[in-house]
């Protein structure tokens, strides 16, 4: 499989374009699929194909010698991936979410399971890759935006102070166990949750971004209704990183995983979030 190209539907993201600078780096053939091309860098404008989520004909055509592909769309948008694979596919790495999870219900939610469902009947070798919180990098929107409260404001609103738990993977772990998910055969199979080795309270995050930084923030507690209301308010209100009400409700839920699967079957071993933080943050 080393030597297979590979198609990745949705290469604008911020995940298909750390992926492209992996592969590329490494010599390995490339076709980036994307809504709008001229989005793409230059340099990848060449080889890349046109497709719309909305025009299914146009997936399919961009698919149509696809043997290995990675999408890099939304989670819930995978079935649509899998409906246009071709029948020469060998291997496809989906991306899901840990949000499959939630307690929250969520018409997203259910199209992922969906998506796991069709890929299992589909009989085409592949897995679904279900990341918890995504972080590094200059475009991450995740501690980037956290970071933008503290640099704003000194002060960032958690519901119930931030006690909820998590496990951040680093963007370049993530790439990794795609990696690993289309060269290794112990991947294939049930879908396999992707996180970091640590388990951090959400003002445990904020402290940790704060130190990377330097600065000192302050974790204001506050009622997960009234930050739903200031949610509204970040997508209206100029300067304000925005966040969405569903994001609020998340907060409140422990998301932490088992990283056995990831470790045995991808052969990733994540690093800490202190040296994610470092390496984000660098300069």
């Amino acid at each position: 499989m080393n030597e297979s190209t590979v198609t990745i539907v949705g290469a604008t993201s911020k995940l298909g374009q750390n992926l492209i600078r992996r592969l590329t780096a490494q010599a390995r053939g490339v076709i980036p699929l994307a809504r709008r091309v001229a989005a793409l860098p230059e340099a990848q404008q060449a080889a890349a194909r046109h497709f719309d989520l909305e025009q299914p004909g146009t997936l399919q055509a961009a698919l149509k010698d696809a043997e290995c592909v990675v999408s890099c769309v939304p989670a819930h948008e995978g079935g649509a991936v899998i409906a246009a694979l071709p029948a020469q596919t060998k291997r496809i790495v989906l991306m899901g979410s840990t949000r499959i999870f939630t307690r929250y219900p969520n018409r997203n939610v259910e199209r992922q399971k969906e998506v796991v469902a069709a890929l299992a009947r589909s009989g085409i070798p592949g897995v679904v890759l279900h990341p918890t919180m995504i972080y590094g990098g200059p475009t991450d929107a995740n501690v980037q935006r956290i970071a933008a409260y503290i640099r704003k404001f000194g002060v960032v609103p958690l519901p119930a102070g931030g006690t909820a738990l998590l496990q951040p993977i680093h963007s370049d772990d993530m790439v990794s166990c795609i990696e690993a998910a289309l060269d290794r055969d112990s991947a294939l199979g049930d879908p396999i949750i992707v996180a970091g080795p640590e388990v951090i309270t959400y003002r445990d995050l904020v402290q940790a971004v704060g130190r990377a930084i330097g600065k000192a923030p302050v974790v204001l507690p506050v009622p997960g209704l009234l930050l739903q209301m200031i949610a509204v308010l970040t997508t209206v209100v100029p300067g304000l990183p925005t966040i969405r009400i569903d994001e609020v409700r998340r907060l409140s839920e422990n998301k932490t995983f088992p990283i056995d699967e990831m470790r045995r079957r991808l052969g990733v071993d994540p690093m800490a979030i202190a040296a994610g933080l470092s390496r984000t943050f660098a300069g």
